[in-house]
């Protein structure tokens, strides 16, 4: 309930008082000395203050499902340990083993399109298909962010969704229901704000580093050149996570943003789940059948092209032609025959492996 507190500067305040109780009972000549300065959280009337504001947070926690974790708990997610402005203590509902969990955040603009919103749903897809412990973060908002919660959803996957408001009350009010699906198909509901905190266009803002900071990758989807999605990318550069952008055409104010991202090179361009797993050196989910099963299916040129990739793992596109002498129409027309089957993932350089080789 302290003004101005997060992750970093709680655990300093912690250090120099010695306990959460000593920063509380000391007085506030103590307190002064021990921060060097008088006044704010020194002051035992705003301490007083703060402290009966607590107790009926207190009594909100206990009795509701809302859980309040702190940056000294075991609980407290690892990422965002690694982030110095994260809250210094967060509300949850709804239990996720964020720890053990991959987690990707997709963001995006509300005025979403429905290229944005397909392009969505098959991210989500194929991340739920080619990894195991997939989790879909977001922040509930319109747009994209409701998309990537729902084809989580879809696929059975947790999702997160990150509040910019108390977890007493669901905004926007037309996202309740999902929000509930949420909770109960193992998902998590996640604030750092109390029950006596009212809804402020700044949270909005500051809620994108909770949704950065618990990411190891975030994909922007549609975007125009500012807005929430954009500081989210913003943030996650700044917490070294990955960062994808999905292109969009130049004439389309929703993907000016993506654009922009991809073409000053501080995001990667995103064609699907592949290149956030291959980023994050993700093992791809074991494909059922045998190899010889798969090989059954494959018309005579597509295999030739399979055998070249298991002999030839670093050919291009270009070495491909050559060795099998095929023309580049003819070879580019069975890679796409192969990717759509999954048989071959793309990766950067032109290049393709083999999935689950």
């Amino acid at each position: 309930m302290l003004r101005g507190i997060n992750r970093a500067n709680a655990q300093e305040l912690l250090r120099r008082a010695g306990s959460m109780e000593s920063i509380f009972t000391r007085t506030e000549a103590e307190l002064a000395e021990l921060l060097g300065r008088s006044g704010g959280i020194a002051s035992r009337r705003y301490r007083d203050s703060v402290m009966e504001q607590a107790a009926g947070e207190e009594l909100f926690v206990r009795n509701s499902q809302v859980s309040a974790c702190c940056c000294t708990d075991d609980e407290y997610p690892r990422r965002l340990h690694m982030c110095d402005d994260a809250p210094a203590l967060i509300y949850t509902l709804g239990h996720t083993p964020l720890d053990s969990m991959r987690t990707v955040a997709i963001v995006g603009t509300r005025h979403a399109t429905p290229y944005g919103i397909e392009t969505t749903k098959r991210i989500v897809r194929e991340l739920a298909a080619r990894y195991d412990n997939i989790a879909i973060i977001s922040g509930l908002a319109y747009g994209i962010d409701v998309a990537a919660h729902r084809a989580a959803l879809a696929e059975g996957i947790p999702t997160i969704g990150v509040m910019a408001n108390a977890l007493n009350t669901v905004y926007p009010a037309d996202h309740r229901d999902t929000a509930v699906r949420m909770v109960r198909a193992g998902g998590m509901l996640i604030s750092e704000y109390p029950t006596s905190s009212r809804i402020h266009r700044g949270f909005f803002l500051a809620r994108n580093r909770i949704v950065a900071g618990l990411a190891d990758a975030v994909v922007v989807v549609e975007s125009d050149i500012k807005g929430g999605a954009m500081a989210t990318a913003r943030i996650a550069s700044a917490y070294n996570r990955e960062l994808f952008a999905v292109p969009g055409r130049v004439s389309d104010v929703q993907s000016r943003g993506c654009n922009e991202l991809i073409a000053t090179q501080a995001a990667v361009m995103l064609r699907d789940a592949s290149d956030i797993g291959l980023a994050l050196g993700w093992p791809e989910r074991a494909a059922e059948g045998t190899q010889g099963e798969l090989a059954l299916e494959l018309s005579d040129n597509q295999k030739l092209v399979v055998d070249y990739l298991r002999e030839h793992p670093e050919a291009g596109i270009n070495d491909m032609c050559v060795g099998l002498g095929m023309s580049y129409s003819s070879l580019s027309s069975l890679l796409f025959e192969l990717e759509m089957s999954e048989l071959l993932i793309p990766v950067p350089g032109g290049r393709y492996m083999i999935a689950n080789a």
